[in-house]
């Protein structure tokens, strides 16, 4: 069985675009690590909640990501609140920034764990744009505080565009692959 280490209904659809079945387990683990650079970052934050999910599903095949938006090197996660996420917004109104994702997969006992980057150009906003944005609800669960998929905020982008959705599939198929091929020959 697969199992996803999160309770993100984007990691959810996304996942499901590869394989038929899967369960989601959320981690439940606190997210802060020590930050050093930012793949560092979300790799550590992937590979704790992929541990987490793993030592209670040791015969399973686990998935935890992480997700960060870099500005500048201003590392912006999860807004607190509507008022944080408005500040986000407007700071990155207009910008290019980085979307950086670490991925942990166990399985068969072993851990591969990665990272994606993808650099996002922002259209510019205007307060009453953003405001509206907010107040819809959409940006309060994701980093940076925004929704690639969500009209009006992003302009352009490079790399994986499911990895600025949370989860990038170009690798994790693979990954997962190769799994399945171990279990075939009995690991």
């Amino acid at each position: 069985m697969i199992v996803l280490a999160s309770n993100s209904p984007r990691r959810r659809e996304l996942l499901a675009t590869l394989v038929g079945d899967f369960a989601v387990e959320p981690s439940s683990v606190d997210e802060n690590v020590p930050f050093k650079a930012p793949w560092r970052t979300v790799e550590a934050i992937a590979v704790k909640k992929c541990r987490a999910v793993a030592a209670r599903r040791k015969d399973d095949v686990v998935i935890g990501a992480d997700t960060i938006v870099v500005l500048n090197g201003e590392v912006l996660g999860k807004p607190a609140d509507a008022a944080h996420a408005v500040e986000m917004l407007r700071k990155l109104s207009g910008k290019r920034h980085t979307v950086y994702t670490g991925v942990c997969v166990y399985a068969h006992g072993e851990e591969t764990v990665w990272h994606e980057i993808s650099h996002v150009y922002m259209y510019e906003m205007s307060d009453e744009f953003i405001t509206g944005y907010v107040a819809g609800g959409s940006p309060l669960d994701k980093a940076g505080a925004y929704g690639v998929q969500d009209k009006g905020t992003v302009r352009d982008h490079d790399g994986e565009y499911a990895n600025i959705l949370g989860l990038p599939l170009a690798r994790l198929r693979e990954v997962l692959r190769r799994a399945d091929e171990k279990s075939r020959i009995g690991n």
